[in-house]
């Protein structure tokens, strides 16, 4: 099972930010226990849906700015604040904002919005290549997963690499 939970990527600003979307299927059995009688999305969810955007962002614009594909993993996230529940059916806008991109990691500020009102918030820190790929098949496999995966969700993709 692929955990692939951004529906789209409306925008990317490479080295800036950028916007997604995930609408979360009433039917998923996740929403029997989580709550039953009050169904709503698991804030986790909602954070993996931000790092899973925040590492697109990362990824692409370090690709097209340094040539290199980084392999982001999620190693820290600060000041989580969540506001409102999100109901199973809304559609969430996600975005993130680049604060910061060296050589070996990088850090964004992440918030979801339903209704132009945000529900979370929260800042990510990305450590890369934390297990280095040194089979350069292996790699090369993987890059173009990547690249895949961006080209199915964002529809402005310009497949330019």
């Amino acid at each position: 099972m692929r955990w692939g939970l951004l529906d789209s990527i409306e925008s990317i600003e490479v080295g800036e930010r950028a916007v997604g979307s995930r609408t979360w299927d009433p039917t998923l059995p996740l929403f029997l226990d989580h709550f039953p009688g009050f169904p709503v999305v698991p804030g986790v969810l909602l954070l993996e849906s931000l790092a899973q955007l925040s590492g697109k962002l990362i990824g692409y614009s370090i690709k097209k700015e340094r040539g290199d594909w980084p392999f982001p993993i999620l190693s820290l996230m600060e000041r989580v604040k969540f506001r409102r529940f999100v109901k199973p059916g809304q559609l969430t806008r996600l975005e993130t904002e680049l604060v910061s991109l060296r050589e070996d990691m990088g850090a964004v500020k992440v918030r979801v919005l339903v209704d132009g009102k945000w529900v979370a918030r929260a800042e990510q820190v990305f450590a890369f290549n934390a297990v280095p790929l040194t089979d350069p098949v292996e790699q090369a496999r993987v890059e173009q997963c990547e690249r895949d995966e961006l080209a199915r969700l964002w529809a402005a993709y310009p497949g330019d690499f």
